[in-house]
């Protein structure tokens, strides 16, 4: 089985600072995380801190904040999780719905999706 990734554009504040990252698409992991030295870079600050639960059961202590990310033609302002030397770089599932993006489960590969409302 292969892995998706996907080249985002992330953004602070200021949107002429920018940059390009290749990552991982997580759709296990709810936030995405960024290098804390290229939030820094782009003046991401942090907001709070949160208490992340890791898939074998830890608690890790990590600051988030907000980025904006841009793909395929889309731009959202997302929580991003400051990651620490030793954590993976991720794309997560708040970013892939607030971009409107899921993966293809055939393909493997990002598009566009349905919005859905319940009534």
């Amino acid at each position: 089985m292969g892995h998706t990734t996907a080249r985002i554009k992330l953004s602070g504040p200021d949107l002429r600072k920018s940059r390009e990252v290749e990552l991982l698409v997580d759709t296990g992991s709810t936030y995405t995380w960024i290098a804390r030295t290229l939030l820094d870079e782009l003046a991401v600050r942090p907001s709070t801190t949160r208490i992340i639960r890791t898939i074998d059961g830890r608690s890790l202590k990590r600051d988030v904040g907000e980025a904006i990310m841009e793909y395929a033609g889309e731009r959202a302002t997302r929580m991003v999780v400051f990651a620490d030397f030793g954590d993976a770089e991720v794309l997560g599932v708040d970013a892939l719905e607030g971009l409107g993006l899921e993966v293809d489960p055939v393909t493997r590969e990002l598009r566009k999706a349905a919005s859905l409302l319940a009534l």
